[in-house]
């Protein structure tokens, strides 16, 4: 029986080692995640009876294959939600779906809202043309984007960088106002100096010209060139659906080793024959599929170009830090006509774009799921997100005080109110978070023809590919990886994953 190595135990190595499993009796499948955390970054971290989900993961696709994986590992709602009951609020479900209020594996139907706050109020994500915009805007401020948009209509940028993409699409002054300083927040690199393929990946079906022709479509047509309105989402955040596969791959005899490091690669001719793990253990191989970070992969190989290796050794990340917080109640009204527990805004994410905080992101956990909360009818379970650099100021700033200056901060956008006791917090780091376009990513073309040279070898997901893969490009890498190995597809087919869809909320 040959042997099949998965490096990683998050989307893509854990899909992979389930579609080998099911499509093959051939192969013994060994997966090695160096953590002792199953899901990567789609992992959930319990904090008492609080759960985080790192960076918030939509459970929505446009490919059958991931939906009937979903499908599989857990079915739909088939009954109400306990706050769709708390509200005596209408949802969708699925006839003969499990009841969440009685069984753990179940996905929930959740409804998309996602915000931008600005000057202290709110905007629509993705920008409407809607009068409150403009209120919250002011008179001055729409003048001049307006006129700025129509001067980028006539008069367009050559696209080279991430800046001269947003300003194309939105003009200077909102690319001002909604996308410049929000995107130096992530990636610590100002727009300009970013390559335009990020956006291109991410945003190509947003521009302020379909917010315009949206305006003019009847409702039903609307919905479907905006974003989607609904998602599924498993009831104990996205960690739980991993685990549900990890243990399901366990049952049909699939080795998973836990804080297993690759440190090591050995070859034969164009093929990896040995994987060295950091404790020094040897395992042979017929086949790997990696999902380590490629600057870590190709260091593991040893011998490699010199070229190709100071290209991947210089490939930038960008770090993670999360700081949840139990609150009783939060400072900022809910003014839309969407029902929520206890009246809070109903936003699962909401982007800061505020000059005067470092913070990126609020995530408000009540409304991912109620079950993401100790008590849904007593508090409020919040993440704020902010981006930053292994080793920088932040990285570096201890959990108490990094959980201060974030509470200050929501307090100071007044979020938070200035009296309002935190009932509990935890701070959270991870590496590697997002493979980042700018730097030597220009000549990561040098390293994937490299690495397409080893023919077992087949690199997946987002850090796999140093590509910002959405959770199920990065199923699908797996897939198609498993396709490549049985001669059911090319090798190649596995790197034009989210090359060439629009933006994978699009309808």
């Amino acid at each position: 029986m040959k042997t099949a190595v998965v490096i990683g135990a998050g989307p893509a190595g854990l899909t992979a080692a389930y579609e080998l499993c099911r499509r093959s009796d051939d192969w013994k499948i060994v997966v090695f995640e160096e953590s002792s955390q199953i899901g990567g970054i789609s992992r959930t971290v319990v904090c008492d009876d609080c759960r985080t989900d790192i960076g918030g993961h939509r459970f929505f696709s446009k490919s059958k294959e991931v939906n009937d994986l979903w499908a599989e590992l857990m079915p739909v709602q088939g009954s109400p939600s306990s706050d769709d009951l708390l509200l005596n609020r209408e949802c969708h479900v699925e006839p003969g779906g499990p009841d969440p209020e009685k069984e753990d594996r179940v996905m929930l139907r959740r409804r998309r809202v996602s915000r931008i706050y600005y000057l202290r109020h709110f905007f629509d994500y993705p920008i409407s043309l809607r009068p409150a915009t403009f209120i919250a805007m002011g008179l001055l401020r729409t003048w001049k984007a307006g006129w700025s948009y129509l001067f980028s209509v006539f008069f367009k940028r050559p696209e080279h960088s991430l800046e001269d993409f947003y300003i194309n699409r939105f003009g200077r002054v909102l690319y001002s106002m909604f996308f410049e300083d929000y995107t130096e927040k992530l990636w610590g690199v100002h727009p300009s100096n970013i390559s335009p393929e990020w956006g291109a990946q991410r945003v190509k079906g947003l521009s302020l010209w379909k917010a315009i022709v949206n305006i003019f479509l009847p409702g039903k047509a609307r919905r479907e060139t905006s974003l989607i309105e609904e998602f599924i989402y498993p009831k104990r955040g996205p960690g739980q659906l991993w685990e549900a596969l990890a243990d399901d791959l366990r049952a049909k005899g699939v080795e998973i080793r836990m804080n297993a490091r690759v440190a090591g690669m050995t070859r034969s001719g164009d093929e990896v024959r040995e994987v060295v793990l950091a404790n020094g253990d040897r395992v042979a191989c017929d086949a790997v599929f990696s999902s380590m970070p490629v600057k870590d992969l190709v260091a593991a190989f040893g011998d490699v170009p010199e070229e190709v290796g100071s290209v991947a050794s210089r490939l930038p990340y960008r770090d993670f830090i999360t700081v949840g917080l139990l609150v009783d109640r939060l400072a900022i009204e809910n003014t839309t006509k969407l029902k929520t527990v206890n009246n809070i805004v109903p936003d699962t994410w909401i982007y800061v774009q505020e000059r005067d905080v470092r913070m990126g992101r609020i995530q408000i956990f009540n409304n991912w799921s109620p079950y993401m909360v100790d008590d849904v009818r007593r508090h409020v379970w919040i993440g704020l997100e902010y981006f930053c650099s292994e080793g920088d100021e932040f990285w570096n700033m201890g959990d108490s005080a990094f959980i201060d200056m974030a509470t200050a901060e929501l307090r100071k956008i007044g979020v938070l109110g200035a009296g309002e006791p935190v009932r509990k917090s935890v701070r959270i780091k991870v590496k590697k978070a997002y493979p980042a376009y700018f730097g030597s990513y220009a000549e990561v073309g040098k390293v994937r023809e490299w690495l397409d040279g080893i023919g077992n070898l087949y690199c997946i997901g987002r850090n796999g590919q140093h590509r910002y893969n959405n959770m199920d490009h990065s199923m699908l890498c797996g897939m198609v990886a498993v396709k490549a190995l049985l001669g059911e597809a090319d090798k190649s087919a596995v790197w034009d994953v989210n090359t060439e869809e629009a933006y994978h909320e699009g309808r």
